[in-house]
């Protein structure tokens, strides 16, 4: 068989993403991102995210179609994210992903959103094969989690996770006591970059011996906000002025250690010695760079996907599915729904293994079927394509 033709849609958050891939060739990556409409609320607004998406799906889809130069017959299956996000979010995605698979005729493959941030990898020509195992560090807005994958498709050990405010939250969060905008991340990078890291010692969450034994590789970044905000009720109550500079690269420099302390005693602990870094957050350079300098100490080689690709996307979701119709997964049933904690060792959801794979010898679709999607007025995102589709620098940090 040819390598699957696959639509992806990602619904899970603010973004509406729609990949279209052929196995790990990228033809499109289209994303709408209703960040502006949250940006007065200081953060996502769940119904005005879901909204957003219901405007957004059906252009975003023809610029994907466009982009790809191929039409909706053409493609093999669709693949959608069932979850973990925001509920009324991937509801949207869902549905429409079933309309489509539905309308058309088509496979349909349901999968895991963390687990398409570490496929966004295999989408890198240049990168060379991924190595199992490997180590996964995600972080975004919504998750910060570690990962053992020992295959992409069958074998994903979560190690680790966040017990309360994932990290790009957490920089939302110290932006909003330092009166930085939303999004947090990009402020608290711009105005770190003035500051000096070592100025203020934040507390690093779940990092002392006697979280070890039960927290090893999980986070907390909700102590590290409250001690943010006392610090800075303290300098406001004395009539000091807050140095927000050094604030924000002390507050950075807590979360960047963190997050690369616990992925390396993960690699060194399991004897893995590739770490890969994914989600919204990698956009931050400082991050970046410590991982890179540290992980070069320790001998682990670091795999970074273009940081397009690191945000939440459809293209992502469409090389999972990909993958997993290459190794011989079945397609889903139509008997799932939105997921909004689906579980990260839950790579496909509902698989029937009754059904046949995707074949390019399926017969092509009956001309005038009718729209399986119905927009409700105009987009209110705007949609990018291509290479620009996902600018990190107005994301997570």
């Amino acid at each position: 068989m040819d390598a699957p033709l696959v639509l992806g849609i990602e619904t899970s958050c603010d973004e509406t993403g729609i990949g279209i891939v052929r196995g790990r060739q990228l033809l499109s990556n289209t994303i709408a991102s209703s960040m502006d409409e949250h940006a007065r609320y200081g953060g996502v607004v769940p119904e005005v995210a879901a909204r957003a998406h219901l405007e957004a799906l059906q252009p975003s889809i023809d610029a994907a179609l466009a982009e790809a130069g191929v039409t909706l017959a053409d493609i093999d299956a669709v693949a959608v994210t069932s979850g973990p996000g925001l509920a009324g979010a991937l509801m949207v995605g869902v549905g429409a992903a079933k309309g489509l698979a539905v309308a058309l005729d088509k496979p349909l493959y349901a999968v895991n959103h963390l687990v398409g941030h570490i496929a966004a990898d295999i989408l890198d020509a240049d990168a060379g094969e991924l190595e199992y195992p490997t180590v996964a560090l995600l972080v975004s807005g919504g998750h910060t989690s570690l990962l053992l994958v020992r295959d992409l498709t069958s074998d994903v050990e979560l190690l680790g996770e966040t017990m309360d405010d994932a990290a790009g939250e957490a920089f939302d969060k110290v932006a909003r006591l330092l009166k930085l905008p939303y999004p947090g991340g990009p402020e608290i990078d711009r105005a770190a970059a003035a500051g000096d890291p070592t100025a203020i010692r934040f507390p690093r969450g779940l990092s002392r011996a006697s979280d070890m034994a039960s927290h090893r590789y999980d986070f907390s970044f909700s102590g590290l906000k409250t001690a943010v905000a006392r610090w800075v009720e303290q300098h406001e109550a004395a009539g000091q002025p807050v140095p927000v500079a050094d604030v924000a690269a002390s507050f950075r420099e807590a979360v960047v250690d963190v997050l690369v302390t616990k992925a390396l005693d993960a690699c060194a602990r399991h004897g893995v010695p590739r770490l890969l870094l994914g989600g919204g957050v990698i956009a931050n350079k400082r991050l970046r760079d410590v991982a890179l300098e540290r992980a070069a100490a320790a001998g682990v080689a670091v795999r970074i996907p273009a940081l397009r690709l690191c945000t939440d996307n459809g293209a992502m979701i469409a090389a999972l599915a990909a993958e997993l119709i290459t190794s011989g997964r079945r397609p889903s049933t139509l008997a799932f729904g939105a997921d909004s904690t689906l579980p990260a060792t839950e790579i496909q959801v509902a698989e029937d293994p009754d059904a046949p794979l995707p074949s390019r010898a399926m017969d092509a679709t009956p001309s005038g079927i009718p729209d399986p999607i119905h927009p409700r007025g105009g987009a209110s995102a705007a949609v990018a394509t291509g290479a620009g589709a996902a600018d990190p620098s107005g994301g997570a940090p």
